[in-house]
């Protein structure tokens, strides 16, 4: 069984006393489909700045039901073998039944987003994102067409 302690060095931050605030923006692109890989870490990062606030977390949310958010060392290799397994697990050229329900060709967009998901979020700390060094935050754009995208980021925090 794991333990958890709190570090007394970083127990102010965690004792950090003051109104709650929530700030909700938008990050908005195009992006190419087809598991298009976006890295959005600067622009969350920066809408954290924007804000003023010191402490608290960032969620990162895709309206839709092609797009998805999470987090990935963002290098070619990863990239790709991400997209390897995105076609291996949910083939663009599969049988869908949203496809023949609906007679469009994105079924596997619909399945591949619900596997991923649309949100992510992350706890801050004096103004700066917990994640680990390599670790990116991502949009996956699961469609099979390029897209404009809009994404809603919320901060909420003292």
């Amino acid at each position: 069984m794991a333990t958890v302690s709190v570090n007394k060095q970083h127990a102010a931050r965690y004792m950090r006393e003051g109104l709650m605030c929530v700030i909700t923006g938008c990050i908005e692109f195009s992006s190419r489909g087809d598991a298009d890989i976006v890295r959005i870490t600067d622009e969350v990062a920066e809408a954290i700045t924007q804000t003023g606030l010191r402490d608290g977390t960032v969620t990162v949310f895709a309206p839709g039901a092609t797009g998805a958010i999470t987090t990935i060392e963002y290098e070619r290799g990863v990239v790709q073998d991400l997209q390897g397994v995105l076609d291996r697990i949910a083939p663009p050229d599969g049988r869908w039944q949203h496809n023949i329900n609906n007679g469009d060709g994105n079924g596997h967009s619909h399945v591949r987003a619900g596997l991923l998901g649309p949100s992510l979020t992350i706890p801050f700390v004096d103004g700066k994102m917990t994640l680990g060094r390599w670790q990116e935050i991502v949009f996956v754009d699961l469609d099979e067409r390029p897209r404009e995208r809009s994404l809603v980021v919320q901060v909420m925090g003292v």
